[in-house]
């Protein structure tokens, strides 16, 4: 059973960083299609970042280009999402997601995953 553990959330200031964490267990991080996601207060989720491991293709939202960095770990089983100069309108919760099966290029489109964490809180005050 595919396990994934969200971690490295919480409060910063307007203009900082913080690296979010997501460990899985009971499954093999190589030649997946992994990605986060969040959800901010009152809106609707959107896909942030998106990585395919087998080849390291990755798709970023625009609102993140050039400031988020997906990157993941296959020795450590972990995904990571970077997040540097971030603004308030970044406070959310995020999620990491995983395709279970050998999969296929990066996607921000919900439907395309069957495994979901619990999610890390982000706080970004101005």
């Amino acid at each position: 059973q595919v396990q994934l553990v969200e971690s490295g959330g919480g409060s910063v200031q307007a203009g900082g960083s913080l690296r979010l964490s997501c460990a899985a267990s009971g499954y093999t991080l190589s030649r997946k299609r992994l990605t986060w996601f969040r959800q901010g207060p009152g809106k609707e989720r959107e896909g942030v970042a998106s990585i395919y491991t087998g080849g390291g293709s990755t798709v970023y939202a625009d609102s993140v280009k050039g400031r988020f960095t997906i990157s993941q770990d296959n020795a450590k089983q972990t995904l990571y999402l970077e997040m540097n100069n971030l603004s308030p309108d970044a406070t959310a919760w995020y999620y990491c997601a995983a395709t279970r099966g050998i999969c296929c290029l990066p996607s921000l489109s919900g439907s395309a995953y069957d495994s979901w964490g619990l999610g890390t809180q982000v706080t970004v005050s101005s």
